[in-house]
C-alpha cells in the first residue's frame, strides 16, 4: 500500500465475500477503536444507507454542516491535529514543496480540508480512483453523508450498558480487570498541580452483576451469524412479551416512514425470537447479534414497567394516532399516510367526503372493508377457501398442488389475509391461468362484486406468464420487475356466498393472495411465500454475500456473467414429488440446514 491512507473502514455492504476479502487485503487494518476512523468507504450512494451504517457501527449520526465548525472549534473542545491543505485531497499549490498560496489560493484550500472532528461516508469509487492513479484524490467529489463526532466526556457517570457488557467479557475471558494508568477512571493528570480536586468516589462494584454473568447460559451457535435463515425461529419464543413490544414500536417506526428503525428494529426481534432462554438480565440482550446498547436500555425499561416509553408517548399522541388509522388502509403506504394527514383528513370520513375521487380502487376497497380487513382469520376459515381454490383449479386442469403459505403455514392461530401458491407438474396448465381462476370464482360468487359490477380485484398480473414462466433476469430492468412481481399472481376480496337467516349476506370479507408458479421452481415460490420478512431478507443477503447468487420467488441465478438460472430443484434427481421436497431441495443447494415452517417466524 504505497498510500497514506486516513484512518478509514471499509463497509462490505454489498460487496460478495470475495470482493470483500479482495478489497480487505490491499487495505491497512482499521483502528481498533472505531471512533478514531476518518472516513468510511462503501458501494453506497444514499445518505439514509449512510447514516444506517454509521448507526450499525455505534459511530455518531449527527449529520456535519459548516455552520457547526464554530461549536466543533469551541475552547471547550480538546484540541485537535491541524490537517495539512492536501490531506485527502488534491495539493494546494501547483507542486509538493511549495509553501506560498495566494490568499484566494489559501481560501479555496480550507474549503477542501477535512472537517474538524468530523466522520466522512464516501463512495469506494473514490477510493478506487486514487489507488490507480497513484495519489489520494480530493474525497469531497465522493462523500454521501458527513457526522460529527462527539467529544469524549471527562466526567465519570455511572456505568451503562456498554460498560457492563465490556465487563461482562472481561469476567467471560478471566480478566482481573487492572487497569491501567491511562485507563483508570480518574487520571491523576486531571489533579495536576494548582487544583485542590476531590476524587469522585468509586462506584460500589456488586457481586450481583458477576453471578448473572456467570449464570447466563451460553450463546447457541445459531446467534453466532447475522443470517436469521441460519437460525430456528419459532412463533411464540421464550421472551414473546417483550417481542412484542418490540413489534409494536416496529409498527410505529414504519408508519412514520422511518426505515432505517423499521430494519434494525426487525434484526433485534429476529435474534430475541430465536433466543430460546427467557432472559433474565439486560446482559444477555447486548450479547445478541442487531440488539445493541439501545435495545440493552429498551430491556430496562421493559423490564421495570413492562412497557416502553415511545409507545405510551403514542398511544398519547393524537397525529400518530391518526396516521397509524390511515396507515392500516389496505394500498395505503407510510407517505401516503403522512400526506393524507397533511391535507387535512383525520378519518375514514374524511377522505370519503374530500378525498374519495383522489383515491385509487384498492384504496377505496381498503377503505369501504376497513374493520372487516383487520379482523383476523382462523385456521379453520383460511382451509376451506384453500379447498374451494384448489378445486376451482382442478376445473381447469386436473392435477394441480396448493399449499397454503404465509402466516398459516408457519402456524400461527389467526391470519391477517389467506396466501395460497398454486402449481402443476405440466408447464401448460399453470401458462396464464390466473385470470381464469378468478373468473371461476366471480362466477361461483366467492370473489365479490361492487356496485359498477367490478370484481374486487386488488391486483393481478401475468408477469411470469408473459417471459415465458422463466425465473426472472439477474438485471433489475427485466420486464416483468423483480422480487413481489415476478409469478403470476391475484390479491382479491373474498366472501363466503353460502349464509342462513339475513337478507344480507353476515360472512366478512377477507384478502386473499393466489400466486401461480410454474413447476420447475416451486420451491422458491414456496420458501418466498412462507418464510417472514427478516428470513426473506436475510435468505437474500446469505445468497449474494455468500454463494454469489440472486434468490427470488420465481427462481435462482448466478450473479456471475452470464448469469445463468441455478436449477437446485430438479439438480439431476427428477422433478420433485410435492412442493416440500422441492422446498427442502432448494435448501440443501444452498447449503443451509433445513428449516420447518414454524421455525421461520422471525417477524
Amino acid at each position: 500500500m504505497d498510500l497514506d491512507l486516513p484512518p478509514l473502514y471499509l463497509l462490505p455492504t454489498h460487496m460478495t465475500a470475495v470482493e470483500a476479502q479482495a478489497w480487505t487485503a490491499r487495505l491497512p487494518e482499521p483502528p481498533s477503536d472505531l471512533a478514531r476512523v476518518d472516513i468510511v468507504v462503501g458501494k453506497i450512494s444514499q445518505r439514509q444507507r449512510a447514516i444506517f451504517e454509521l448507526r450499525k457501527l455505534g459511530l455518531p449520526t449527527d449529520e456535519y454542516t459548516p455552520a457547526r465548525d464554530q461549536e466543533l472549534k469551541s475552547p471547550h473542545r480538546a484540541k485537535k491535529r491541524k490537517i495539512s491543505d492536501s490531506e485527502y485531497g488534491a495539493p494546494v499549490s501547483g507542486s509538493d514543496t511549495d509553501t506560498t498560496t495566494t490568499a484566494s489560493n489559501a481560501d479555496s484550500a480550507q474549503t477542501r480540508r477535512s472537517s474538524p472532528g468530523t466522520v466522512k461516508v464516501v463512495r469506494l469509487a473514490w477510493l478506487e480512483q486514487s489507488l490507480s492513479k497513484g495519489r489520494l484524490l480530493d474525497y469531497h467529489d465522493y462523500i454521501v453523508y458527513e457526522a460529527v463526532k462527539a467529544p469524549k466526556p471527562v466526567a465519570i457517570s455511572t456505568p451503562g450498558p456498554d460498560d457492563l457488557m465490556r465487563r461482562a467479557r472481561e469476567v467471560a475471558a478471566g480478566s482481573s480487570q487492572t487497569l491501567t494508568p491511562s485507563q483508570a477512571p480518574y487520571h491523576k493528570k486531571h489533579r495536576g498541580a494548582g487544583h485542590n480536586v476531590k476524587a469522585p468516589a468509586l462506584v460500589p462494584h456488586s457481586t450481583t452483576e458477576e453471578h448473572t454473568i456467570a449464570s447466563m447460559p451460553p450463546i447457541p451457535e445459531c446467534l453466532k451469524t447475522s443470517f436469521s435463515c441460519m437460525r430456528s425461529t419459532r412463533v411464540h419464543p421464550p421472551n414473546e412479551a417483550f417481542v412484542n413490544k418490540l413489534r409494536e414500536v416496529r409498527e410505529l417506526r414504519a408508519a412514520q416512514g422511518d426505515d432505517i428503525g423499521v430494519r434494525a428494529y426487525s434484526s433485534a426481534i429476529a435474534s430475541l425470537s430465536a433466543y430460546p432462554y427467557h432472559v433474565q438480565s439486560a446482559l444477555e440482550v447486548g450479547r445478541l447479534p442487531g440488539c445493541g446498547s439501545k435495545f440493552v436500555r429498551l430491556f430496562e425499561e421493559f423490564q421495570m414497567s413492562g412497557e416502553l416509553g415511545e409507545l405510551q408517548a403514542a398511544a398519547s399522541d393524537p397525529k400518530i394516532s391518526v396516521i397509524l388509522t390511515f396507515y392500516n388502509i389496505w394500498g395505503v403506504s407510510d407517505a401516503t399516510a403522512q400526506e393524507f394527514y397533511r391535507k387535512g383528513w383525520r378519518d375514514l370520513d374524511d377522505i370519503v367526503e374530500f378525498g374519495w375521487d383522489l383515491i385509487n380502487r384498492s384504496q377505496q376497497i381498503g377503505i369501504k372493508y376497513y374493520d372487516e380487513f383487520l379482523q383476523k382469520i382462523p385456521r379453520s376459515e383460511t382451509e376451506s377457501i384453500a379447498s374451494i381454490i384448489l378445486e376451482h383449479a382442478n376445473k381447469l386442469s386436473k392435477g394441480f398442488h396448493l399449499t397454503v403459505v404465509g402466516g398459516y403455514r408457519r402456524g400461527k392461530t389467526m391470519s391477517g389475509d389467506v396466501d395460497v401458491v398454486l402449481s402443476h407438474p405440466d408447464e401448460r396448465a399453470t401458462y396464464k391461468c390466473i385470470k381464469k381462476l378468478v373468473e371461476s370464482l366471480i362466477n361461483a360468487q366467492y370473489i365479490t362484486f361492487a356496485a359498477c359490477d367490478l370484481a374486487h380485484t386488488l391486483q393481478i398480473s401475468e408477469h411470469n406468464s408473459e417471459r415465458g414462466q422463466r425465473p426472472t433476469s439477474f438485471k433489475r430492468a427485466d420486464p416483468g420487475g423483480t422480487g413481489f412481481d415476478t409469478l403470476d399472481k391475484a390479491l382479491v376480496v373474498w366472501q363466503n356466498p353460502e349464509f342462513k337467516g339475513s337478507d344480507k349476506n353476515p360472512n366478512p370479507h377477507r384478502r386473499v393472495d393466489i400466486i401461480i408458479s410454474p413447476w420447475r421452481t416451486v420451491g422458491c415460490a414456496v420458501l418466498g411465500w412462507t418464510s417472514a420478512t427478516t428470513f426473506q431478507r436475510d435468505l437474500r443477503r446469505y445468497c449474494k454475500e455468500i454463494k454469489e447468487l440472486k434468490f427470488d420467488s420465481s427462481g435462482i441465478r448466478s450473479r456471475r456473467a452470464p448469469f445463468d438460472w441455478v436449477d437446485f430443484e430438479d439438480g439431476g434427481k427428477g422433478p420433485p414429488a410435492t412442493m416440500e421436497e422441492a422446498e427442502r431441495r432448494v435448501f440443501e443447494g444452498l447449503g443451509l440446514t433445513w428449516r420447518p415452517p414454524e421455525e421461520r417466524c422471525t417477524g
